[in-house]
């Protein structure tokens, strides 16, 4: 499959401010977001020209930013109608959409209190995220690297610099034939997987890791609240990986990711069953505002 890079494309991107070629979005190569993850940022799907839950998406990115010290020079509306306009721009009614922060070059050390705050916009399309076929059930490694500990990283906020290790445990598991890795934490806990959160599933009821030191993900509320509409049991706690063996089923969620159902998690297998493919099908079905039956 051909691969077209991400800085030769056509289109616009949002530029602080102003659309502008999609070539022309450049930064200096001694940006602080570049050398010290000074960068936030958000994963969002526009569907039929809706942007899913993109308020609740905005007010994350700009708690982000504050979370690691510095400000969003725009409001929150205004960030909301430049990605309305980058979509419409893009031509694009079902695409991916990735606001960016970062400190620009104006110092280059660990202190940076003078910097420029830029923001940027683009749209792309982005099918599913693990392929056409990834109802049949993706496979998971489990990960040599885990998440930190809470009072180590700011876990609460979507940072580029926390996204590092999941590059690392991802590249891994390709290497190995997976599709994807499964991450612990810092306790040896059950975590999340590289880019999306995790849920088991067990004698009809669901359980899912407690988000209290990665990112409690916008998908991952809503796959709960919709759980919960069917009355389905939800249990967020502390999951071992021993007791991966005692779980029928597993999926992953998140933006890119959608839901997506899980085989394989090293040595431990799961069915595709009928709990995950209705949760799969409600989360389709919502986002597209269709009625969930």
């Amino acid at each position: 499959m051909e691969i077209i890079p991400f800085d030769d494309r056509d289109g616009q991107i949002w530029f602080n401010g102003e659309l502008i070629n999609w070539r022309d979005a450049k930064i200096h190569v001694l940006t602080h977001g570049l050398h010290y993850a000074s960068s936030v940022f958000e994963g969002e799907r526009a569907y039929s020209g809706e942007i899913f839950k993109s308020r609740e998406h905005t007010e994350r990115l700009f708690n982000s930013a504050k979370i690691l010290g510095f400000e969003i020079p725009y409001t929150i509306d205004e960030i909301e109608a430049a990605k309305l306009e980058t979509l419409a721009a893009s031509g694009h009614e079902n695409a991916y959409v990735r606001p960016v922060a970062w400190r620009g070059s104006e110092m280059m050390a660990v202190s940076a209190q003078h910097n420029k705050i830029h923001v940027a916009i683009a749209v792309w399309p982005w099918p599913a995220m693990f392929g056409p076929d990834s109802m049949k059930g993706i496979k998971l490694d489990i990960a040599e690297w885990q998440r930190p500990a809470p009072n180590t990283a700011p876990f609460e906020a979507k940072a580029a610099g926390l996204y590092m290790i999941c590059t690392l445990s991802k590249h891994a598991a390709e290497a190995k034939g997976y599709t994807d890795a499964m991450m612990l934490d810092h306790r040896g806990y059950v975590a999340e997987a590289t880019g999306a959160n995790i849920f088991f599933v067990k004698d009809g009821a669901v359980h899912t890791p407690t988000p209290d030191c990665f990112l409690d993900g916008i998908t991952r509320r809503t796959v709960i609240g919709l759980l919960k509409d069917r009355q389905i049991p939800v249990t967020e706690r502390h999951i071992m990986p021993d007791e991966l063996d005692g779980f029928e089923q597993c999926f992953l969620c998140g933006t890119a990711a959608e839901v997506a159902p899980v085989a394989e998690i090293g040595p431990h297998s799961f069915e595709v069953g009928a709990l995950t493919t209705q949760v799969a099908t409600d989360y389709n079905n919502l986002v597209n505002r269709r009625a969930i039956a």
